[in-house]
This record gives structure tokens, sequence and C-alpha cells, in this order.
């Protein structure tokens, strides 16, 4: 079986993979074919199924694991597998730990920093507030395993929990080389930033928008579920609590990338700088680590870029 990121163009591909999604749909000319997606445990290729009504061609549907004989080829300079042959797998055939994407990190290390975080904060309020989230069995474990997107970045389980710690240490950082930061305050809502992922996003193997998702989105989602265990925490100050929402609010920074608000607070505006960061941190990582070239790897929508490697 060849993984999704050795797959190069003109390799003829025979191997089981998860059936992420399929759309069935028509060329411009009324020829049906199916769009799908199919993921390994190393990424998820886009494929083609030009003849599914074809003898090699079996029934089948988006959550199935199926062996599939096809070859790769390019289309605007991204890897597409043409489908000529699909069955559905039996479940002895495959594990479906080999197929899903997982950090490179290890999960409870991470966990580990993150509740020394949460241990360092201060203010008891927000200790509480943390507390509530992150030494909650229930939450921890939706947690450690959610993802952070769809496709873009820290796209695999562990991604939420590492996106979150990189962003709080970073914002640790930040509030010491600038003391005008109230550094609980940021470094709480950058733990809790993201919360809303674990219900905008559903878990793998799907990794796909709920319908909260779809309709709500996880800054909005996070902020409700922040104001939840504020309010059933005695005495919570509403100052704070306001500031806790906004940071949350405007986590990304402008409008037009989706946060309800601006950042009027320093703590928020550090918040956004830092959650950029770390996403396109990782996005370029990412990329490096797919591409085959050695030198430019081509524009980077994300990014907004044509972006190279380091020679």
């Amino acid at each position: 079986m060849k993984y999704v990121k050795d797959m190069e163009e003109g390799n003829k591909v025979k191997g089981i993979y998860y059936c992420k999604s399929k759309i069935s749909t028509e060329t411009k000319t009324g020829k049906p074919y199916d769009n799908i997606e199919l993921q390994d445990k190393t990424g998820a290729v886009n494929g083609k199924v030009w003849e599914p009504y074809s003898p090699g061609i079996k029934e089948y549907e988006a959550g199935d694991f199926v062996e599939i004989t096809g070859e790769v080829k390019l289309f605007n300079n991204a890897k597409q597998l043409h489908v000529s042959g699909l069955r559905v797998c039996t479940d002895d055939e495959y594990d479906p730990a080999d197929y899903m994407p997982v950090t490179k990190k290890n999960i409870d290390d991470m966990y580990g920093q993150l509740l020394v975080l949460v241990d360092s904060v201060d203010d008891k309020y927000l200790k509480q507030l943390l507390e509530a989230f992150f030494k909650d069995p229930e939450f921890e474990m939706i947690f450690r395993k959610a993802s952070a997107a769809k496709t873009v970045h820290h796209a695999f389980i562990g991604g939420l929990l590492q996106h979150s710690l990189s962003v709080a240490t970073i914002c640790d950082s930040m509030s010491r080389w600038y003391p005008v930061l109230d550094r609980d305050l940021l470094v709480s809502c950058a733990l809790l930033h993201d919360i809303g992922k674990t219900r905008e996003l559903a878990p793998f193997p799907q990794n796909d928008y709920t319908d909260e998702g779809q309709l709500v989105g996880h800054i909005i989602t996070g902020s409700q579920m922040a104001m939840e265990k504020m309010n059933a925490i005695e005495g919570f100050p509403v100052k704070r609590r306001n500031e806790v929402i906004h940071l949350i609010l405007a986590h990304h920074g402008e409008l037009e990338f989706g946060s309800p608000k601006k950042p009027a607070l320093i703590e928020a505006l550090a918040l956004s700088m830092a959650d950029n960061m770390d996403a396109k941190i990782e996005t370029f990582s990412e990329a490096i680590e797919a591409s085959d070239s050695k030198d430019w790897m081509g524009f980077n929508k994300f990014l907004d870029s044509n972006i190279r490697k380091t020679v």
C-alpha cells in the first residue's frame, strides 16, 4: 500500500483507505461521477471515480474503508487519484488507527504541560474556570483527541491540544517580555480560545463540521461554553467575565476573519497575534513536510504567498 504522502504523479495505486467524503455529481456534459476524499494516517487526497456504475466499482458510502485501484494524476498542481476499481473492505482487513492522522508529539506530555499552566494562574476565578474545563475527565477525553481544523492546520488527533498549548506558551512568553499584559487573563484565554472546536468539529474519523459548527461556529460556541462555566462559579466578577468573553470573541483579530469583535484589550491583541502566528507557522511546516520540492513549493492560499523551503 502507498501512503498518501508518498503518492506521486503517474503512480499506480492499490490499497485500503478511509473514504472521508463522497459527492455524486455530473460533468458539464451530464456524465455522472463521484468526487471523493481518501485518507490514511499521513494525509488525505482527492479522488475521482469517473465511471461509478462500471463493474469494477462496487457500492460504497462515505465512512467506509475501501480498497481502491487507481492512478495518481496532477490537476492544478494538486495530486488527484483517478479510481478505476473500488470495493468496501471487511472489518478484519484494516486497523482504523492506521487511517487517522495524529500529532507527532506525546499527548500525555502535552496535557501535563497544559495543567502546569493551569496551576500557574494566580487569579482564583480564572483558575476555577480553567479547572472546570481541563480537570473535568469528560472534557479532557474529548479535548485530548480533538482536531484544531478540518484541513488548514493541526488537522489531526491531538491537534487542538497541540495548538492551544503552543498559543498559551507563546502568550506566557509575551507576558514576561511585555509587563503591561495581564498574564493570568492572557494565558487563561489562550488555553480557552478554541474550546468551541470540540463541538464545531466531529471527532475522527469524520473530522467534519457538525450542525453547530456550520450554524454557529467555534468562536460563538466557545464564548457560550465559557459563559456557562463562569455563571456557575460563585462571585465570578462581571468585569473579568466580560474580558474573558471578549478575548475569545476577538481571537481571530479581524471581522473578515470571523471574529465578531476586533481586539479592544491589549491582551486580546496579543492573543490574536499568537493564534495567527502558531496557525501560520504550522501551516508552513505542514506544507514543507508534504512537498517533494527542494525549493519553491508554489502558491499557498492560506499564507497568501508563493512559498519556498529555506535552501
